[in-house]
Order: structure tokens, then C-alpha cells, then sequence
């Protein structure tokens, strides 16, 4: 996550040094690579959300530190209920050259 928001920060400078530099670096992330990457920085920041979620959770919900376990399944479950059918949509863009 930190890479992707370092280049995204780098890129947007860019736009300081002129418009072409700029639109040449936006049609780089077009290229299939960077949809897949994409999708690999989605399931970071969703499985880093329901994590915290369940983690403040466990702190301050006493009775379900006994029930870490069960709410870990709960957040794969989630996750998978939610990343499955957006990365099939993003894939899709990405195989078939649509704007992220």
C-alpha cells in the first residue's frame, strides 16, 4: 500500500512538469500489469479494514476474545463474499482495456 500511494503521489507531481509527462505516465497504468496489481492493492485494503474491524472489536468487546477464532472466520468469509465479485468486475476491466 505504501508503494502505490508513493507512486501515486510521484505521479501526481508530475502534472508540475507538464501535461504530456503526465499523460504518459497514466496510459503506463492502462497496461494489464498495473490492473492486476490493482486488484492485489484492493484485497490488501479490504482485508486490512475487516482485520481492524475485527481487532477494535476484540478490544472492546470483552466477550469475544473467546470467540477470536469464529470472528476470523467470519472476516474471510467477508472478504471472499466481497473480493470475489469485485475483482471479477475489475478483471473484466482490466482484460477488456476499460478505465479503472
Amino acid at each position: 500500500m505504501l508503494l502505490f500511494l508513493f507512486t501515486h503521489i510521484l505521479d501526481t507531481a508530475l502534472i508540475l512538469v507538464g501535461p504530456v509527462w503526465y499523460n504518459k505516465i497514466i496510459a503506463i497504468y492502462r497496461l494489464p500489469l498495473f490492473g492486476v496489481m490493482e486488484i492485489g492493492l484492493f484485497a490488501a485494503v479490504l482485508y486490512h479494514a475487516l482485520n481492524g474491524v475485527r481487532v477494535i472489536l476484540v478490544d472492546f468487546w470483552i466477550p469475544s476474545i473467546e470467540r477470536h477464532t469464529q470472528m476470523f472466520a467470519i472476516q474471510m468469509v467477508l472478504f471472499a463474499l466481497i473480493f470475489l465479485p469485485v475483482s471479477w468486475i475489475m478483471l473484466g476491466h482490466t482484460l477488456h482495456g476499460g478505465a479503472h
